[in-house]
């Protein structure tokens, strides 16, 4: 499961204390509610799904697929299907390979979920990202979101980017390698981090 509310609170109330922007924004919008996903092979699917779209596309996309083949929690539903029924779900021709190759993975048992949580941030980011159509993006809004690691820190998301801007006030958008650089201070809350300033973006007047 992702962050509790109760480890959101501690975290982030930690940063601000230390972070005076931080401080101002948690004043301005408050703290966020917890994102969860339970941990799994469903929590992966619908981190695919989510790729490169909005969040309410996504929802349609998978309400869709679930509403044509039924249960989403089994990799062999996914194998199962036609091409066609994947399409009719919504998923591009990419993302059809994209889901058969990680219900392979996950059917195959190549992709080992009590092993995937017992490895540090980094080997498990390695091997979500060895499954086709899996980057790093991806890997860590699953870490984050379904595991609840508490320093991932997904610098690839635009949303989050502009979060950051807007939350220290910069003129320009940090690209993933500035942003690292700026948020080292927030290490280890970094997670914590994330939900707030995409909270954050989301409550907030753009600069």
């Amino acid at each position: 499961m992702g962050l509790s509310a109760a480890h959101l609170k501690k975290a982030i109330n930690a940063v601000a204390r230390t972070d005076s922007r931080v401080a101002a924004g948690l004043a301005e919008v408050g703290l966020p509610e917890p994102r969860h996903r339970p941990a799994g092979y469903n929590a992966l699917l619908r981190t695919l799904v989510a790729q490169q779209i909005s969040v309410a596309a996504a929802k349609s996309i998978y309400a869709r697929l679930e509403a044509a083949l039924g249960d989403l929690d089994s990799p062999a539903v996914i194998l199962a299907a036609s091409d066609e029924m994947l399409r009719a779900g919504g998923l591009s021709r990419q993302k059809i390979a994209y889901a058969r190759s990680l219900a392979e993975a996950v059917e195959t048992g190549t992709l080992d979920f009590p092993a995937l949580a017992a490895m540090d941030d980094e080997a498990a980011i390695a091997v979500l990202s060895s499954i086709k159509g899996f980057g790093r993006w991806s890997a860590e809004i699953y870490l984050l979101f379904a595991e609840g690691r508490p320093d991932i820190w997904p610098a690839d998301d635009l949303g989050l980017q502009e979060g950051v801007r807007r939350l220290l006030r910069l003129e320009e958008r940090p690209r993933p390698r500035a942003l690292r650089t700026l948020t080292e201070g927030w290490r280890p809350h970094r997670g914590a981090m994330a939900v707030f300033c995409w909270h954050y973006y989301a409550n907030s007047a753009p600069l």
